[in-house]
């Protein structure tokens, strides 16, 4: 009944157990970017063939494990970095193959938990949408025959789980018309905490002095449990020290010269750290024999790490080491081989040697040695740091011609250094006559219908496996061509080049040929086959008419396509007259003559400033008259100002085209005489409001203006100015960007005003038109996924309103955007600076594609995935950013990219950074201070900061007048300090610690007067004190008082 009321009132108390009842705390299994613990399997068994480490009692050389908080709890690994093109399968029309979107996560159950289900989550995307099947222990789980088990679109639901029906491996099993791809094991584990055996322990007799284990053989327990003891009754716990230790590997407890204050009983409490749940074992009594003290005797290690420990980098390792021995000795530790980590902690009197943050340099040979008075005892072991897999090389989606060869390299690194194997739709892919597998490389030679499917590629070691994926897609099919590529006739004039299309769709690529007649078609200096299968013949003449046939072979077919040249002479014209003078009001036909071959019709058409003649809306100034066949006029009536400029004839026939011009200029007449009392005005701006005012001159001179006509508004017109300054901006990969100024309202010569953007290929000969309707318009982005960067184009940029089409600006080349950077920074590196800023800085390669405009940090705590990274910006050519903001004691993970208006280069590898720890969170303690005049002498305890803050370097003392806010500061490495007070008032002081992570937490503030710089006597001096906590101050005083010059 005691024991049970005990147990009641410490279960009650949780709060008391201070570090006891805390989780010890621990690195997360989601160790690095896809990383995840290896497990076995039944059957699948080449596959998984490796045996995953359980999270059992840990060996004494232990890695801090999690902190379990009571519920199912998940071991959140990144997603897997499966590779593949965004932009193609997130069109809806692309078919492609699975690809995880989730993958389950490792779990521990409760057995206790009142949610009575498990849910083992797995999702990923494809086109047809994939279906999933799920496997444990390698073998498939047959959902529709337990009523336990149900699917909940990919994700795995068991009701009512059982640690003896469901613990194991679980893995998701995704599946397409494309293939299939598996996911990478999680376990399913069930945490439980057993009862200690209710047999009565036997006591355990020792003489003084002497050393004694007392074990607790703690229950069934799953996972981790932490320990300690409760002397005699709670809440007297056993305080650890240089002669008591309490394993947390073993449970047992350890008093290393026994004292007749040891005697008593003990009892072994264990918590689990997942279910927080705590059983007590039975009382162990410890009695002093009688038969006299024990002797003094050399040291004994009772408990100490392995011979070998094992951790992974990045984690914190915990190395114990207890002897027993009288005098009690002393434990002391050093690395054999080097000096001790520098971030190294000895905790619980030096029993314990912790390494946080351990890395590869820090392996080595490790050796504790126990001394005291009657001699020494010495342990060595070795710690051996390893690394999880990771990637360096991953796969990209494939799609290759039937007999093309396959190569695909997957490159991890890890230690030990890992090795690779490969999956086809989810089962081991073996060696054969066309397939090789080494060192991480796949290779399938001649490559056909067979080989098409889903791959993955897993990187392992003993410690990890990684999984990359990537679709390979065979095409085979035989030439066929496009409709627009049948049968043609092609019409050229003597010495044109000529290009007879043979581009024939097939797979793999056909052999092309052709044939002139009934010839195959010999190559030489004037006739190429191009290398996409089209011909060309330079300088064409009459002896290369004739029928032409290309034909397109593979193995799986032929196909051919028919076209007939003819070679005309070359058309020429005649325009006069060459150049024009007239007056506004006369009129004038210009002639153009066409010299061309007979068999070919011509066509006539005239242009304006290069703009077409609308000889419908020209108010009848204009009229085509067309004499003859091969000839064709232009009248211009009653000319005025505005028909001035370039008049150009063109002549086109079915061969070529050809054009002239000639030049129109108009006078304008006298002045006014001073009979008239009306006059015309000519050569305003279309659609323009005008008001007018006549001025009379004579010889004398110049009168005032009339005042002004009513507003008139002239009529719409087609606009004639096009666009000035028509340029090229940056964007994105396969952008072209065309840019321009607006014209100015006052030109656009009517409503329904917008742009006409004209461009095509430098080289090329049509031009692809496009509307842009805003007459506030400045700018247009074509976009076409085939143009690579930097590509040249031609552009113009006309103009229209309702009335017609205007001139188009003159012809510039753009090219399309150089796209998103292509390297990443190198020699990236983090340094911590405080407790809340590290300082990242890198380096950029110059590339010719890709300039970046300034660079994106992305940053995560260890405990998270990249995808919840913050991120941060520079601008321009920084080459460093300051992080601030940061929790303290953190390790923080950062790459580098740059980033340019087209996008995001690839990111830099990562770099690792900690954060200083905390500055201390305790003000200094008991502080007293004498006042002498206008001198206060401080003394105050000593701040001991926590395992988890920043040691402690110094103090300062800031002091400042009431009403003022800026303080002065004395420094100080001594826990006491002399402040002088200047002027007349009431001071406030404050005394806080200093550290490597910043200024710690304040004292209490003091109020203190200052006399006019008069000095108090010896006999009014006060000591002063002001307490923070219970402990005793005549000690102190004791303490202090001696050593100052009070």
């Amino acid at each position: 009944m005691w024991l049970s009321w005990k147990l009641l009132l410490f279960l009650s108390l949780t709060g008391c157990l201070s570090e006891y009842s805390e989780a010890v705390p621990g690195v997360p299994t989601s160790y690095a970017a896809i990383l995840r613990i290896k497990s076995g399997s039944s059957s699948l068994a080449a596959f998984n063939s490796k045996n995953r480490p359980r999270l059992s009692s840990p060996s004494l050389g232990s890695v801090s494990s999690p902190g379990w908080r009571g519920a199912a709890q998940h071991y959140h690994s990144p997603t897997n970095l499966y590779h593949f093109s965004e932009t193609f399968k997130n069109d809806e029309s692309v078919d492609y193959g699975p690809v995880f979107v989730q993958e389950p996560d490792d779990m521990i159950f409760p057995t206790d938990s009142e949610e009575k289900k498990v849910s083992l989550n797995c999702q990923a995307r494809g086109n047809p949408t994939p279906t999933y099947r799920w496997l444990r222990n390698g073998t498939e789980i047959d959902v529709e025959s337990d009523y336990r088990f149900s699917l909940i679109e990919g994700s795995l639901i068991i009701n009512n789980p059982s640690e003896m029906k469901d613990s194991g491996q679980y893995q998701c099993l995704t599946t397409n018309m494309f293939g299939s791809i598996l996911s990478r094991e999680a376990i399913l584990q069930f945490a439980y905490l057993g009862n200690f055996s209710g047999r009565t322990r036997s006591a355990v007799s020792v003489r003084e002095g002497q050393g004694v284990v007392l074990m607790c053989s703690p229950p069934l327990h799953s996972p981790e449990i932490i320990y300690s003891w409760v002397f005699n009754e709670f809440p007297s716990f056993v305080a650890e020290d240089s002669r008591r230790f309490i394993s947390q590997e073993t449970g047992n407890l350890y008093i290393s010269k026994v004292q007749t204050s040891d005697v008593g009983s003990y009892i072994c409490l264990v918590k689990n750290t997942v279910t927080n749940a705590r059983v007590l074992s039975p009382p162990t009594p410890l009695t002093l024999r009688n038969d006299g003290v024990m002797g003094e005797y050399e040291p004994k290690i009772e408990v100490h790490f392995p011979y070998t420990v094992t951790a992974a980098r990045g984690t914190t390792v915990r190395m114990e080491c207890f002897a027993l021995g009288n005098p009690v000795p002393t434990i002391s530790w050093r690395k054999v081989n080097g000096h001790n980590p520098s971030k190294a902690r000895l905790r619980k009197s030096q029993a314990v040697l912790e390494i946080p943050n351990v890395q590869l340099e820090d392996s080595g040979i490790y050796e504790c040695k126990a001394e005291n008075s009657r001699g020494r005892n010495v342990f060595r072991g070795q710690l051996q740091v390893y690394t999880y897999p990771h990637w360096m090389e991953k796969l990209n989606d494939t799609q290759l011609d039937s007999g093309d060869q396959l190569r695909w390299e997957c490159k991890a690194t890890g230690k030990p250094r890992p090795t690779y194997r490969w999956l086809k739709n989810g089962v081991p892919l073996w060696p054969q006559s066309r397939i090789e597998m080494i060192n991480g490389v796949l290779m399938i030679h001649s490559v056909n219908v067979s080989d098409a499917g889903m791959y993955q590629c897993l990187a392992e070691n003993k410690y990890g496996t990684i999984y990359a994926s990537a679709e390979l897609k065979i095409l085979a099919s035989p030439p066929t061509f496009p409709l627009n590529q049948m049968k043609k006739t092609i019409i050229v004039t003597k010495g044109q080049e000529v290009v007879i299309e043979c581009k024939p769709q097939a797979s793999p690529k056909p052999t092309i040929t052709w044939k002139k007649g009934d010839k195959v078609l010999r190559e030489n200096k004037r006739i190429t086959i191009l290398p996409h299968g089209s011909l060309r013949i330079l300088n064409a003449s009459k002896s290369d008419e004739g029928r032409y046939l290309c034909q397109g072979v593979n193995v799986f077919g032929s196909a051919e396509i028919v076209a007939s040249v003819s070679v005309k002479e070359p058309t020429r014209i005649e325009l006069t007259p060459k150049k024009i003078e007239l007056t506004v009001g006369e009129s004038i036909v210009l002639s153009c003559k066409a010299l061309h071959d007979s068999t070919l019709d011509v066509t006539f058409y005239w242009t304006h400033n290069g703009q077409p003649i609308d000889f419908e809306k020209e108010g009848g100034h204009f009229e085509s008259i067309k004499a003859q066949a091969s000839s064709a006029d232009l009248m211009i009536r009653n000319i005025l100002l505005m028909h001035a400029g370039r008049y150009g004839c063109r002549v086109q026939t079915a061969a070529d085209t050809v054009s002239d011009e000639t030049e129109l200029l108009v006078r304008v007449p006298d002045l006014i005489s001073g009979d008239m009392e009306s006059a015309m005005a000519v050569e305003l701006n279309p659609w323009v409001e005008y008001e007018f005012r006549v001025v009379a001159t004579n010889k004398i001179g110049t009168g005032d203006p009339s005042a002004p006509s009513r507003v008139i508004r002239t009529n719409e017109a087609v606009p004639k100015t096009p666009p000035a300054n028509v340029s090229g901006r940056s964007g994105r990969r396969h952008e072209l960007v065309i840019a321009w100024e607006p014209v100015s309202e006052e030109f656009q010569s009517g409503e329904g005003f917008g742009y006409i953007v004209a461009f095509r290929p430098n080289g090329t000969r049509g031009w692809k038109e496009k509307m842009v309707t805003s007459s506030d318009a400045s700018k247009f982005i074509y976009r076409d996924e085939s143009v690579p960067p930097l590509t040249p184009f031609e552009v113009k940029v006309g103009v229209y309103n309702n009335k017609g089409d205007g001139p188009f600006s003159p012809i510039v080349v753009i090219c399309s955007a150089e796209g998103e950077p292509t390297a990443a920074p190198i020699d990236v590196k983090a340094t911590s600076l405080s407790v809340s800023e590290i300082l990242v800085a890198w380096k950029h390669i110059k590339e010719s594609l890709g300039r970046p405009q300034g660079f994106e940090v992305d940053y995560w705590k260890d405990m998270q995935q990249e995808e919840a990274a913050e991120k941060v910006k520079t601008e321009g050519n920084e080459s460093s950013i300051l992080l601030t903001g940061l929790e303290g004691n953190t390790l923080y993970h950062l790459t580098v990219r740059a980033y340019n208006a087209a996008g995001y280069g690839p990111p830099s590898t990562a770099v690792h950074a900690a954060t200083k720890k905390s500055p201390p969170s305790q003000p200094p303690g008991n502080i007293m201070w004498i006042q002498d005049g206008s001198h206060v002498s401080l003394g105050w305890e000593p701040v001991r900061p926590l395992a988890n803050e920043s040691d402690v370097m110094g103090y300062k003392v800031l002091f400042r007048q009431e009403g003022q806010s800026n303080s002065q500061v004395i420094e100080t490495q001594k826990t006491s300090a002399v402040v002088l007070l200047p002027d007349v008032g009431v001071y406030i002081i404050e005394v806080c610690a200093v550290s490597e992570g910043g200024d710690g937490t304040a004292s209490p503030q003091i109020r203190v007067p200052s006399f006019s710089g008069g000095k108090v006597t010896s006999a009014q001096s006060t000591l002063h004190v002001l307490s923070t906590s219970s402990s005793s101050v005549t000690l102190l005083l004791a303490l202090m008082v001696p050593s100052t010059s009070w």
